[in-house]
């Protein structure tokens, strides 16, 4: 049996180890409450651009943009969104799954896959498989601007548009609640509506504060008719494909923000629960090894006593 001063410090040091998750659970919550609160904040133009495109694609001119055309090249462009810290779980081993599982399912050779990356995780993964990272960027930062993700969708509308790739898909962790994140690959180019709608759509959560009902989200989608003037609807079309890859991209950035916040919350939380346990059943080692000790001391003069009487 371990003694008293052992005991008693492990437990200390558990306890330490208690505070410090503690802090880092408080300032996950923090973290992913911004997450969604900047996403939503930005959902009113979300919803108003997809409504447009919508509107347009039925209009037929959608289908004529570069963006939206099948291309013949074998290559297959992703961009993966991973973290760059860890203590989330299974968070970003459970998105390369994902990715690897698509590039097996598709028959995919690694070489012909074109791949930007966000996130050192992501970016270990790509190299190790062989793919063509064309792009590559920190995942660190909370605050990123529509700005940094135009650079991302340049480049891809600048290979799509090219026909360098066929096809363009964005693997990112879709946040569904606090306790439940999952994996998500969405068709970005050839530009889906349809694609295009999930991401938007997802971007309240199922449940908690910030969720909605479909006909709030309808809202929001929901379009009148449109007279264009001055512009044929492929030049608008080709203008505001840009634009709402960018808005898909940013979105899918700010729900990995928010799973990677979340998933690293509840790993924390589960981590001082665990040390909270375990500090307590140290607790009851060292008050049982101090009742030992105290029965052993208490034995050990009353045998003394005795042995002096006789």
């Amino acid at each position: 049996m371990a003694n008293l001063k052992q005991l008693k410090t492990k437990r200390q040091s558990i306890n330490k180890t208690r505070k410090v998750t503690r802090a880092m659970e408080a300032v996950s919550a923090v973290k992913m409450r911004k997450s969604q609160q900047k996403a939503l904040s930005a959902r009113g133009y979300a919803y108003a651009a997809l409504g447009i495109m919508k509107h347009v694609a039925e209009a037929g001119a959608f289908y004529d943009s570069e963006l939206a055309k099948e291309k013949d090249s074998k290559k297959v462009g992703v961009i993966v969104i991973t973290s760059d810290k860890g203590l989330a779980g299974s968070l970003n081993s459970a998105l390369l799954k994902t990715v690897q599982d698509f590039i097996n399912n598709e028959s995919l050779n690694p070489k012909d896959v074109v791949a930007i990356s966000l996130g050192a995780r992501g970016k270990e993964f790509l190299k190790r498989i062989g793919a063509e990272i064309v792009y590559y960027k920190e995942n660190k930062k909370d605050d990123v601007s529509e700005k940094d993700m135009r650079e991302i969708t340049d480049l891809a509308v600048e290979l799509q548009s090219k026909g360098e790739t066929g096809k363009w898909y964005i693997f990112y962790t879709n946040f569904k609640s606090t306790f439940e994140q999952t994996p998500q690959m969405i068709q970005l180019f050839p530009l889906n509506p349809q694609e295009i709608e999930k991401v938007i759509t997802s971007i309240a959560p199922e449940k908690g504060k910030f969720s909605e009902t479909k006909d709030e989200i309808e809202k929001y989608v929901a379009v009148s008719d449109y007279i264009v003037e001055a512009q044929t609807e492929k030049n608008i079309v080709d203008h505001l494909s840009p634009m709402l890859a960018t808005v898909v991209v940013y979105h899918s950035l700010l729900e990995s923000k928010a799973s990677e916040h979340s998933a690293r919350m509840v790993a924390m939380k589960n981590a001082t629960d665990k040390a909270g346990e375990l500090s307590h059943i140290l607790q009851l080692q060292f008050n049982k090894a101090r009742q030992a000790a105290i029965t052993r001391e208490v034995s050990e003069i009353t045998s003394g006593i005795e042995a002096m009487k006789e």
